[in-house]
C-alpha cells in the first residue's frame, strides 16, 4: 500500500519569534512580498521593522483584501510582476496565509508563513482553499510543496482575541475523527493529491500511522489543556498550556489533516457556506459543529459524543446551528448543504461507508437536536 506524509521544511514556535522573520527571509534572498491585512501588519509593525533592519532585508507590502479569491491571487501576481521578490511572506489569518501560498507557488517562490492567530491548521499545509467573491467555497489549490518556513510567535498569538484560539481548537477537534474515518476506509489523503492542479497526477496514497497518531494527539491535547489555554488567552499571557494548544492547532492539526485525511466534517463545512448566517462565523467555529454532524452520521458512541460536547461547553465552542448563525433550517436547506458536501471530489467520500445526500441532511438536523439536548440536560 502506498502511503505519504508531507511536512513544512521548518516549523518554529516561540515568544517574540517574529523578531527572527528577517533571518528566514535572508535565507531565500534580500526581499519579500508581504501579504496580509493592513490591521494585522500594523499590529506587529515594530517587530517587522526591527527584523528587517537587523537582517538587512526588505519587506514590501502587497496588502490583502480579506478573502482568498482567484481575483486576489491575480492582483498579487501582478504586484510581483511589477516588483519581483525573492520570496513571499504570508502574515495573519488562514485566508491571507492560503493566498500567500498560492501566489508563491504560482510564481515559483518560497513562502514563509507567519500566523498571527492560531485559528486553524492552514499554516503548515501545501493546500489552500479558494472562495468566491460572495464568500462561498470555490475550490482547493495544491502547491508543489509545503511551506519553506512556518513561524509562530506565541506572544502575538496570545495578544489576539481568545475567539481565534477557540476556533483553532474547533478545527483541531475534527482532525482525529476525520483521520480515523479516512484510515478505516483506506481513502487517499491530501499528502498524495495533485501538485498545483488536479490533472496529470497518477498514484494516490493513504495516510501514515504517524499522521493518525498526530491527529489523535490533537484530541488528547485539547481535552488536557484546551480550557487552561483559553484562560491564558483570556489574560493575553503565554503559558505552557497555551504553547501546547498553539502547537496543537497549527502543527499537529495541520500534519494530521493533510497526511491523516479529511472526511465528512470539512466537506459539510464547505456545504455550510451556502447558508448566509454562517458567514459571520470563523472556519473553526463551524467545523466544531460539523464535527458533531460527522459523529452523528457515523453513529459514534454516546460517550464519545458527550466527551466532545463537554469540551465544547467548557470552552464555549458551537454545539448547535444557532451557535453558528442559523436560527432555523428547513429540510430543503439542509439538503442544499448536503448536495454541496457530497459532490464527487469532496472528502466526505472518505467515510468508511457509502454516503447519500439524504443521510447528510438528516445528520445536520439531528446533530442540532443533539446539541440542544446537551444544553438542556448536560449530557446526551
Amino acid at each position: 500500500m502506498r502511503k505519504a506524509l508531507v511536512l513544512p521544511t521548518k516549523y518554529v514556535q516561540g515568544e517574540n519569534e517574529l523578531n527572527n522573520l528577517g533571518y528566514f527571509v535572508s535565507s531565500f534572498g534580500k526581499n519579500a512580498l508581504l501579504i496580509g491585512k493592513s490591521e494585522d501588519i500594523e499590529r506587529v509593525r515594530t517587530k517587522l521593522d526591527q527584523t528587517a533592519e537587523k537582517f538587512g532585508v526588505e519587506l514590501f507590502e502587497g496588502g490583502f483584501n480579506g478573502e482568498a479569491t482567484r481575483n486576489e491571487v491575480k492582483r498579487l501576481q501582478s504586484v510581483l510582476k511589477e516588483r519581483p521578490a525573492d520570496c513571499v511572506v504570508g502574515l495573519g489569518g488562514g485566508k491571507a496565509l492560503d493566498t500567500a501560498k498560492v501566489v508563491a507557488d504560482s510564481e515559483g517562490l518560497e513562502v514563509v508563513i507567519a500566523p498571527t492567530i492560531a485559528a486553524q491548521d492552514a499554516p503548515t499545509s501545501h493546500s489552500a482553499v479558494l472562495y468566491t467573491e460572495e464568500h462561498n467555497f470555490d475550490d482547493y489549490y495544491y502547491c508543489k510543496k509545503s511551506p519553506g518556513v512556518v513561524l509562530a510567535d506565541t506572544t502575538v498569538i496570545a495578544q489576539a482575541p481568545t475567539r481565534f484560539l477557540l476556533a483553532g481548537m474547533g478545527d483541531a477537534m475534527s482532525t482525529y475523527f476525520e483521520a480515523r474515518a479516512t484510515h478505516n476506509s483506506y481513502s487517499q489523503v491530501n499528502a498524495s493529491l495533485p501538485m498545483g492542479t488536479r490533472e496529470g497526477y497518477t498514484p494516490p496514497a493513504r495516510g501514515t500511522y504517524a499522521a493518525l497518531n498526530l491527529a489523535k494527539l490533537c484530541f488528547e491535547n485539547l481535552l488536557e489543556d484546551g480550557l487552561k489555554a483559553k484562560l491564558s488567552a483570556d489574560t493575553n499571557l503565554v503559558t505552557e498550556s497555551l504553547n501546547k494548544i498553539v502547537e496543537t492547532n497549527i502543527l499537529l492539526s495541520g500534519l494530521g489533516f493533510e497526511s491523516g485525511g479529511l472526511a465528512a466534517a470539512h466537506a459539510i463545512y464547505n456545504g455550510m457556506t451556502v447558508l448566509p448566517g454562517t458567514h459571520d462565523y470563523l472556519h473553526g467555529e463551524q467545523v466544531a459543529f460539523t464535527t458533531l454532524i460527522q459523529l452523528v452520521l457515523e453513529d459514534a458512541a454516546k460517550e464519545e459524543i458527550n466527551t466532545v460536547l463537554h469540551f465544547y461547553d467548557s470552552v464555549g465552542l458551537p454545539m448547535t446551528l444557532e451557535d453558528i448563525g442559523v436560527n432555523e433550517i428547513t429540510y430543503d436547506q439542509a439538503l442544499e448543504v448536503a448536495q454541496k458536501a457530497c459532490i464527487p471530489e469532496e472528502s466526505i467520500h472518505s467515510m468508511p461507508f457509502p454516503i447519500t445526500e439524504d443521510q447528510v441532511a438528516n445528520a445536520i438536523i439531528v446533530a442540532d437536536q443533539v446539541g440542544e439536548e446537551y444544553k438542556k440536560n448536560g449530557q446526551l
